[in-house]
């Protein structure tokens, strides 16, 4: 029997040889990363025997350098030997971008739909097609700095969660703003212009329900934003920050 090896059959040849040495690459490099991985949990388990389980391991962009991540969000570095340990930013110098924080946001993301929105009250400015969601305490500086800012912002519909974190009159006025006829209002005359939110009472179960859900999920500080995308940023962001997330959520989204 004779077979035909034309041209168009030894370029089919050459394809299917050059996509066998893709795939013996790319299982070769798996089964070194799963060699990594399996030494440096065996050898800092031995070696740190207080270091808390190790959730992840995996290769970062520097050559020879492993992300070990425990306690859900805490990351830091080590050889593919386990045999020394990083904690630090890891910063890419071409892209100025720092890695660690990228990471850690990514870790923190939370998907916008699972946030508890039945306890907050929301303040829509424009059409309100652009969404974001803050966790603020009422006694906080930097809360109020970013409400000015967030006050500043149009087309969004902006979800305040009360997060009483910093004493007892935080809880307090927390307790005023939430059982006022008018939340919205009354949180902004407070934040924006120190009135002082009106003595009332009401359920204010979902208070207890939001330090929860903060707790659950890592929420150490205010004021912290989720954006539509589910990232997250936390401390008091400018208006131009908060433009930049805002577009990158929307992108995202499409």
């Amino acid at each position: 029997m004779h077979t035909y090896t034309g041209p168009a059959t030894g370029l089919l040849l050459r394809h299917l040889s050059w996509l066998a040495c893709v795939l013996c690459l790319l299982l070769g490099a798996s089964a070194a990363a799963s060699a990594n991985e399996a030494t440096i949990r065996a050898n800092l388990a031995e070696r740190l025997p207080n270091l808390p389980r190790i959730d992840e391991v995996r290769p970062t962009p520097m050559r020879g350098l492993f992300e070990v991540r425990v306690n859900q969000n805490q990351i830091f570095y080590t050889d593919a030997e386990g045999s020394f340990i990083l904690q630090g930013q890891l910063i890419d110098t071409r892209s100025r971008n720092n890695l660690t924080e990228q990471r850690v946001e990514q870790l923190n993301a939370i998907a916008f739909d699972q946030l508890p929105l039945r306890d907050s009250f929301t303040i829509v400015r424009g059409n309100g097609q652009r969404r974001l969601a803050v966790f603020q305490d009422p006694n906080c500086g930097f809360c109020k700095r970013l409400e000015r800012d967030l006050s500043r912002l149009n087309h969004v519909t902006i979800h305040i969660f009360l997060y009483p974190i910093l004493g007892r009159d935080s809880l307090d006025k927390s307790e005023r703003i939430w059982c006022a006829r008018n939340r919205a209002q009354v949180w902004e005359n407070w934040m924006l212009r120190n009135v002082e939110p009106a003595a009332a009472n009401c359920d204010t179960a979902a208070l207890q329900r939001n330090l929860t859900f903060g707790q659950r999920h890592q929420i150490t500080g205010t004021p912290t934003t989720f954006f539509a995308d589910g990232t997250r940023l936390s401390g008091a962001a400018g208006f131009e920050l908060l433009e930049q997330r805002l577009v990158a959520a929307a992108a995202a989204a499409r």
